[in-house]
């Protein structure tokens, strides 16, 4: 078997798409040797991007997730579908951290992204660091998604709660607030409906002395900069052969 039926395998395997660490796990069980190079990761990438620029067997749909070329990608969830969209835009967070090179995590790993995905297939920290005291450490599990610095010592540096409603909007800054001693940034990404709630709240105490910390984000925003990383990550391939 080749690499490339190798690869045909895995994502048939997941239903017809992929991530990055779906296709390293499981490339041994159909082509044994993948791995005895030192640099066996980027031969894999290798194969996969040449079939991808020759319009063959395979397609890129998002920034680290891959596909049979005749998949019919999943749309993206409707907004009234709270569970779907909480999920989906975790996913996303995960996808443009790992893009910009940080270890990211989530405290919901078994919820579903798009396309079969696991939110674990997309994290690359599956147990936070020891970062701190024990206390701060079990609080800062319960957050979303976290981007963790790669160099030295794992610290966080931005974390990412997803509101669906504005009854959840407390525990989401309180969660964030556990983090104040750290040069960490907190997002509140939530429907647009919920930003004048936002807005309210972080000029109360104890946010009102930490706002500028604060950003938030809705929904169509951050979908629409996933699309754009992905489109642009798709013709810098494309040109630069990578």
């Amino acid at each position: 078997m080749t690499k490339v039926e190798a690869i045909k395998k895995i994502l048939e395997d997941n239903g017809g798409a992929a991530s990055w660490k779906t296709i390293y796990d499981n490339i041994e069980k159909y082509y044994p040797t993948a791995k005895q190079s030192g640099d066996w990761e980027a031969g894999i990438r290798g194969v996969l991007y040449r079939e991808i620029r020759e319009n063959k067997n395979f397609k890129k749909i998002g920034l680290a997730i891959f596909a049979l070329k005749d998949y019919s990608e999943e749309k993206a969830p409707k907004k009234s579908d709270t569970l779907r969209m909480h999920s989906f835009v975790e996913g996303i967070c995960l996808e443009l951290g790992n893009f910009k090179n940080y270890n990211t995590y989530t405290a919901d790993p078994s919820a579903t992204f798009k396309d079969h995905i696991k939110l674990f297939d997309l994290t690359t920290v599956k147990n936070i660091p020891s970062f701190t005291y024990d206390d701060i450490v079990a609080e800062t599990k319960r957050i979303d998604v976290i981007w963790f610095n790669k160099n030295g010592f794992q610290f966080p540096q931005k974390v990412f709660e997803v509101v669906d409603g504005v009854g959840t909007l407390t525990g989401a800054f309180n969660r964030s607030l556990q983090l104040l001693n750290f040069r960490t940034e907190f997002y509140i990404i939530a429907p647009e409906e919920h930003r004048s709630k936002f807005e309210k709240q972080i000029h109360l105490e104890p946010y009102q002395s930490n706002s500028d910390k604060f950003k938030f984000a809705n929904y169509d925003e951050m979908i629409e900069l996933y699309d754009n990383a992905s489109k642009a990550n798709k013709l810098e391939s494309k040109i630069f052969q990578f």
